[in-house]
């Protein structure tokens, strides 16, 4: 992760933002795997005003394709000059420009919840990750319709 010098004028602020989040709500669906999931429209839409509200946006910028991966910067930024930022990659499975699109969709809109704090509604993902089965925690399986 990069960061300016000092990031306490951003952490009060985000702190603000995600005391008052609500969840992104699963309203598209992915007819691969019959499920739904919180596209980027929806992420964006839990979030865009509270961030705005409190001097902070959120810029993404496109990385360089190499060897069959793309990469994407993320920087969540303060309108006092404080910023952090992070890049992340992906393996593209399909090299054209759909596959290009894709992928960089599913890094923006994972990049955003995970910056922010956004997280779609029902989701339980840490009890799936330890391998525990309740009757409410979701399977690996269902895990991967809901962020595909």
């Amino acid at each position: 992760m990069n960061q300016s010098e000092s990031i306490a004028k951003l952490a009060t602020a985000l702190s603000i933002v995600q005391g008052k989040l609500s969840h992104a709500k699963k309203d598209s669906a992915n007819p691969f795997f019959k499920s739904k999931y919180a596209d980027l429209e929806s992420v964006w839409d839990a979030c865009r005003d509270l961030l705005a509200a409190n001097g902070l946006s959120v810029m993404q910028f496109p990385g360089e394709y190499i060897d069959g991966t793309m990469s994407m910067t993320t920087i969540l930024a303060h309108s006092s000059g404080e910023w952090i930022g992070k890049e992340m990659s992906m393996p593209i499975t399909k090299p054209d420009p759909h596959g290009i699109a894709s992928a960089l969709t599913y890094m923006r809109r994972l990049s955003v919840a995970a910056v922010t704090g956004v997280v779609p509604g029902d989701d339980d993902d840490g009890n799936a990750a330890s391998g525990i089965q309740t009757k409410s925690s979701p399977s690996m399986k269902s895990i991967a319709k809901d962020i595909l």
